[in-house]
């Protein structure tokens, strides 16, 4: 493991520049093009999601509201709540503004790619309907670009395999609960390999059942859980409402320190917040629009719009809230990476028992996020050979969840930051090709809403 460790982290530099330039420049650049129309259109995307304009006879899977409970049960979970403790212990409290500048960015790339999801569905070797980035790029911009979309699924195999989960779950319960103190003693690795089978087979009973029990159980749990943590989050603030605003005023006064320490300076304080911002969101990754080509919908800019609220609800508000709590409670001055610093400063704040709140929280979330990753695995696989064959990639994704219990925070942290950086380049060249598209489907939506409405 450490081996693959230093081969991860010796590759992960020569990634930074194309992810840079793609999520950042191609992002500002379709956030122009789009003559800032998401943040336009805000309240009308809100009014979609609950269903105001749903069309009974659209063809798809899932609802609107289920695509995006779903696609935000992968992305709210641990990428918002240990990701963000990574980042400000891997780059200090400023790193927290990178995050919020990505997420922006990242409404207007969701916008765009989950609008492609649906304006190019393609059909399996089942002839289900399917929708994401290989099929976007096979279709909008012709077979030509078909190894774009292999090397898109290749990197998704790994991408989207749930070790970060399984590592930051396995973490939680192990300070939490303290198996060997309170259920049976035996030493720390074997709880670990223990806690890994535990979680494979619950997520086994989910997976091997397919799509629509998983958005069953992810807009049964996901909404309820982000209500539950957002209640004792905004709990802690109101009882130390006196540092909030040192808190944020911390976050904008760090976030251009150019002495900072982080490795790589400024550049590497930037870097780290791009990379726990599309971690956290995954806009621009290419994994959204798998589950929103799905969605029960004819119409791509509805679909669209819908998506993009995804980044808003998952890095703006809930990553923000953790940052707080972990500011305000001094959690992120001690040496604690991950969830353990979280961890503590739940602990901290909420009357000593924010640890075993947020330990059923994180459960949650974390099988929220198995059961949905699992499914964008299924997806690459059966692009890549036929649907049949595709349907084994869950034995291999619960098998890893084993290995992920027992692995370290940073091989598994190494593999996931390499495998998105390498699915951005394919995805954002296709989105940044297929624009013009979406702009005049767009222009299209708009003026029949205003006849409808005239």
């Amino acid at each position: 493991m450490e081996t693959i460790n230093e081969i991860l982290a010796q590759l992960i530099p020569f990634t930074e520049w194309p992810m840079f330039i793609l999520l950042i420049g191609g992002g500002l650049f379709l956030v122009c093009y789009s003559k800032f129309l998401p943040y336009r259109y805000f309240g009308h995307a809100i009014a979609i999601t609950a269903g105001k304009y749903d069309d009974k006879t659209a063809k798809g899977d899932v609802s609107s509201f289920q695509a995006l409970s779903a696609a935000v049960a992968a992305t709210v979970g641990l990428g918002n709540i240990s990701g963000v403790a990574i980042a400000i212990h891997d780059g200090g409290p400023g790193v927290v503004f990178w995050i919020w500048v990505t997420a922006l960015i990242g409404m207007c790339i969701k916008f765009y790619s989950c609008s492609l999801s649906i304006m190019f569905r393609g059909k399996d070797s089942d002839g289900k309907l399917q929708g994401g980035p290989m099929f976007y790029i096979t279709q909008g911009l012709g077979p030509k670009a078909k190894p774009l979309a292999i090397f898109f699924a290749v990197c998704g195999l790994f991408g989207f395999l749930g070790v970060f989960t399984a590592n930051q779950f396995t973490e939680t319960f192990m300070s939490v609960i303290e198996p060997s103190k309170t259920i049976f003693e035996m030493d720390e690795t074997n709880w670990k390999w223990t806690v890994g089978f535990v979680l494979a087979i619950v997520t086994s009973f989910v997976i091997f059942g397919g799509l629509t029990k998983i958005a069953k159980v992810a807009s049964a749990i996901v909404p309820f859980m982000v209500a539950v943590y957002l209640i004792a989050v905004i709990v802690v603030m109101a009882m130390n409402a006196s540092q909030i605003m040192p808190s944020l005023k911390l976050i904008l006064t760090e976030a251009w320190n150019f002495k900072t320490v982080v490795t790589g300076g400024f550049w590497g304080l930037v870097i780290i917040g791009i990379r726990r911002a599309m971690f956290s969101n995954e806009a621009g990754l290419g994994s959204a629009p798998m589950y929103h080509g799905q969605s029960k919908t004819d119409n791509p800019i509805k679909e669209g719009l819908v998506a993009m609220l995804g980044p808003f609800i998952d890095t703006i508000l809930v990553c923000t809230f953790t940052a707080v709590v972990i500011i305000l409670s001094g959690a992120y001055l001690e040496d604690q990476s991950g969830i353990v610093m979280t961890l503590t400063a739940f602990e901290r704040t909420l009357f000593g028992y924010g640890d075993d709140l947020l330990m059923i929280i994180v459960s949650a979330f974390a099988l929220s996020t198995l059961f949905t990753y699992s499914y964008y695995g299924v997806k690459c696989l059966s692009f890549l050979t036929n649907a049949k064959i595709g349907k084994f990639y869950n034995w291999y994704f619960v098998i890893m969840i084993v290995f992920a219990a027992v692995a370290s925070l940073d091989l598994v942290k190494n593999l996931i930051d390499l495998s998105y950086a390498l699915m951005v380049i394919p995805n954002m060249i296709a989105v940044l090709l297929l624009a013009p598209k979406v702009n005049k489907a767009t222009k299209a939506y708009f003026k029949d809403l205003r006849n409808e409405r005239a």
